[in-house]
């Protein structure tokens, strides 16, 4: 647990101790000899002066830093050595962190109005990973490919989707695999692995997914298991809100069970009960995951702060049998009088324990629901919710967000675990949508601020940590998510008496405050608080080396 008395930086003016640590003789011979004889500076960048948190959770430090290509290449005192650079910026008075790693995010690097990622950089973050919630396909190398010929904003990563698996092979029925299915399940899961993804995703409270028993997923959890590095990444069936109920602490413990059988780490993306029927339960799961972690699991979670989700309106609104065979088959049953006095009852049911219609607001493009619950939708058009849902589903499936069902003191509970990272869940909103979650463009930003600077529940170097070192050492990363010499430079520096998430709900596309300057492998992403338009990241393969490409 973090200390109850946070160390908050100081402000513009007010240094902490300036870092002694010894430099390496050779090093400084190297430096003054670059400086000197060559007469050219030894760097391509300075950063001066700033509170370096180095990921680790350790107190803030004076130092310089100082960056040649791609690389930090001094940390410490630049006059003490007489290093010098080609480019210099003055950090007095800011936070100096690595660059935050997003552990669950749905950033769109493929399209052009997705690839610059200009709201995750203006967050601080760095790297994302993405292919979760079993969504992603196995053609790793393919899409890694795309990305280093088109150019990113930031890193990116990706796990292999179980449920990408499972309607590759048996499609959208509710039925168990055959022995040869199975077979064809682990073929795809191996293929991803093969081409350096970190691991299997799961959404197992998506569809087809849900459809699983949770032995089918840890044979398909064995074989990501055979790489070195792979980690379980779910979410799990049940987080409280699921229809029929699975169960909250269930869930967790077959999430668990499918990493510690399998043979792999877990995370849970974006753990935290959900429901007011769970308000206050947040330690009953987090004791769950301390004791599997006892007993030699290493299971952790990410979060972000806010209270509402994003899904879809079909899982939010139609039971998973309904469903069974893909939307052609629903559509028949919504047209089956019988079995749609059914479905009614279930949709209603599966509302109220949302909080009802009204708590279910369009995250869609069509600009008919576009920033409107659907409560609001159903009574323009003169219709009960469920019929007005299913008038949606008919056209297509629709972005929706599920407002209130977190609980903000679970949320507070479970920031302060040692074992909790931090994530976005965001997705860059479309041309023309308007309305989106705010958490793509404010979650780290607000935990930042509501955690750390104004409820002091947190201390600066443990929130970084929960956004860098702590991601790396999951990761397994030997090049990034610290600031250390010879490392990758992605790096973040803060202001952090500006910090602050602009966006809201009624008005989500805002950028986040307080991020002067942000580096993505060396390269200025974000300087004076703007966005450079650099291209500079890179697609990250297990264990987090670098996609070499074709």
């Amino acid at each position: 647990m973090p200390s109850a008395h946070p160390s908050i930086p100081a402000p513009r003016g007010t240094l902490y101790p300036r870092a002694r640590s010894a430099v390496p003789a050779f090093l400084v011979a190297v430096l003054l000899v670059l400086a000197g004889c060559a007469e050219e500076p030894a760097a391509d960048l300075l950063i001066l002066g700033g509170s370096v948190l180095d990921g680790s959770g350790s107190p803030a430090l004076v130092q310089d830093l100082a960056v040649t290509g791609d690389r930090i290449a001094f940390l410490g005192d630049a006059d003490a050595v007489g290093l010098q650079a080609l480019d210099t910026v003055d950090a007095s008075g800011l936070l100096v962190t690595p660059g935050f790693v997003d552990m669950h995010s749905h950033a769109v690097l493929d399209e052009d109005y997705g690839r610059g990622a200009e709201a995750f950089l203006h967050q601080g973050i760095t790297t994302v990973a993405l292919g979760l919630d079993g969504g992603g396909d196995n053609r790793i190398a393919a899409r890694m490919q795309g990305w280093a010929d088109a150019g990113i904003g930031v890193n990116a990563m990706l796990w292999v989707g179980h449920n990408e698996a499972r309607e590759a092979v048996v499609g959208m029925e509710d039925r168990p695999p055959t022995a040869d299915e199975l077979e064809a399940m682990k073929e795809y899961v191996r293929a991803g692995m093969e081409e350096g993804a970190n691991g299997l995703s799961s959404g197992l409270f998506y569809l087809p997914g849900n459809y699983a028993e949770t032995a089918e997923v840890i044979e398909l959890n064995r074989v990501a298991a055979e790489y070195p590095g792979a980690i379980y990444d779910t979410h799990d069936r049940d987080l409280g809100a699921a229809y029929p109920p699975f169960g909250y602490l269930a869930s967790i413990e077959e999430g668990i069970r499918i990493g510690e059988e399998g043979g792999t780490k877990v995370i849970f993306s974006h753990f935290n009960p959900q429901g007011a029927h769970n308000y206050g339960r947040a330690p009953e799961g987090a004791a769950l995951i301390e004791a599997a972690r006892e007993r030699g699991v290493d299971v952790r979670a990410a979060q972000h702060v806010y209270t509402a989700t994003q899904s879809n309106l079909r899982s939010y609104t139609v039971p998973g049998w309904a469903v069974a065979g893909g939307d052609t088959a629903m559509i028949r049953r919504f047209d089956h009088p019988d079995t749609l006095a059914l479905i009614d009852e279930q949709t209603r049911e599966m509302l109220a324990i949302r909080g009802g219609a009204h708590n279910l607001l369009f995250a869609d493009p069509r600009p008919e629901l576009n920033g409107r619950t659907l409560g609001e939708v159903a009574e323009a058009w003169g219709l009960p919710a469920p019929e007005a849902a299913r008038r949606i589903l008919r056209e297509d499936n629709a972005a929706v967000m599920n407002l209130g069902l977190y609980d903000a003191e679970n949320t507070r509970i479970l920031a302060q675990e040692p074992w909790m990272m931090t994530c976005t869940d965001g997705r860059n909103p479309g041309p023309g949508q308007n309305v989106t979650h705010p958490r793509v463009y404010g979650a780290f930003t607000k935990k930042l601020r509501e955690f750390v600077v104004e409820e002091e529940l947190l201390s600066w170097p443990f929130a970084v940590r929960s956004m860098t070192g702590l991601a790396a050492d999951f990761l397994g990363w030997s090049e990034r998510g610290y600031l250390r010499e010879d490392l990758k430079a992605d790096v973040t520096v803060l202001d952090p008496t500006e910090v602050e998430d602009m966006a809201t709900y009624e008005e989500p596309q805002q950028f986040s405050r307080g991020t002067v300057h942000v580096l993505v492998n060396g390269t200025f992403a974000i300087r004076d608080g703007e966005a450079t338009g650099a291209l500079a990241g890179r697609p990250l393969v297990r264990l987090g080396g670098e996609f070499a490409g074709s």
